[in-house]
């Protein structure tokens, strides 16, 4: 299933996108589409009852003419960990040496938006800069998991997120990567949450990104360093995964950093579109915070 939120920010409404594209409303059979939703069998069976019926009404609009908005497609995330330099190509371009075990960094979950909302390009950025990122979407609590085939077991579903990075803040500042990750508007995330079923190789999907029609990014999953199956493994090692928590899981090569001088980094007025198989497009305009 395809599984999104749409309406104006706060006020999204859960929607199903059907097999032949139709925009279905999910508001009369589920309250949201949240953790606590896909933590439940008997919620996800209703939604495929619903589905399978066809009577689910059609969404066309917000009753103006206008095409709705089209919100973050999982609503009260509970955290966001991140998989820093996991693509092979990635590590090769920014001239680091492939890491021997998953390097994490945090997003806090207010970085969120929508798939087609404004990105800001923060006060004081020079080197604002795009990834695009299979995320995954945790439906069981994941506690020390002993194998990835019990860690697919834990995953819910899959999206399509956007890693904005500011690298001053992350690598030119002291510290953490933390500052430079989570600025505001910094993880566009969507279309849709398609479910497990629908993505059965997470290893073999293709990610690109185009800046001002551009193509920078054209990447595959299998060019992970760390599989997603050993990701989600690796992290619930050390930390709890609950129902709603996301894991974004690395970009390929094709990021601004690694590019000759002077480097293309984003200003406002410039547009981000970005796509995963099978998960969906999404397109952003930079402006100045």
């Amino acid at each position: 299933m395809k599984l999104l939120r749409v309406g104006t920010a706060g006020s999204e409404r859960p929607a199903l996108l059907d097999a032949e594209g139709t925009l279905r409303d999910l508001s009369g059979v589920v309250p949201d589409i949240d953790g606590a939703l896909l933590a439940e069998d008997e919620a996800l069976g209703r939604i495929r009852t619903a589905a399978e019926s066809g009577e689910l009404p059609v969404l066309d609009g917000d009753g103006d003419g206008d095409r709705l908005r089209v919100g973050p497609p999982l609503a009260r995330i509970g955290k966001i960990v991140c998989i820093g330099l996991n693509y092979h190509d990635h590590a090769r371009e920014t001239g680091a040496e492939p890491p021997a075990e998953p390097v994490i960094f945090f997003k806090a979950a207010d970085t969120v938006v929508g798939p087609h909302d404004t990105v800001l390009v923060p006060r004081g950025s020079a080197k604002t800069d795009w990834e695009v990122e299979l995320a995954v979407v945790i439906g069981r609590t994941a506690r020390y998991l002993d194998s990835t085939e019990e860690a697919l077991a834990h995953v819910a579903g899959y999206a399509v997120a956007h890693d904005v990075s500011e690298r001053e803040f992350q690598i030119e500042r002291g510290g953490t990567w933390d500052k430079g990750k989570n600025c505001e508007t910094f993880n566009p995330l969507g279309p849709w949450l398609v479910t497990a079923d629908e993505v059965p190789d997470p290893q073999n999907l293709s990610l690109r990104l185009w800046v001002n029609g551009e193509l920078k990014q054209n990447g595959t999953t299998a060019e992970q360093i760390f599989p997603v199956a050993e990701v989600v493994r690796y992290v619930s090692q050390f930390m709890t995964l609950y129902p709603g928590d996301v894991i974004n899981t690395g970009t390929p090569a094709g990021v601004a950093m690694g590019a000759p001088e002077p480097k293309p980094y984003l200003r406002a007025g410039d547009v981000v579109e970005l796509e995963i198989e099978g998960l969906g497009r999404q397109r952003q305009e930079f402006k100045d915070a």
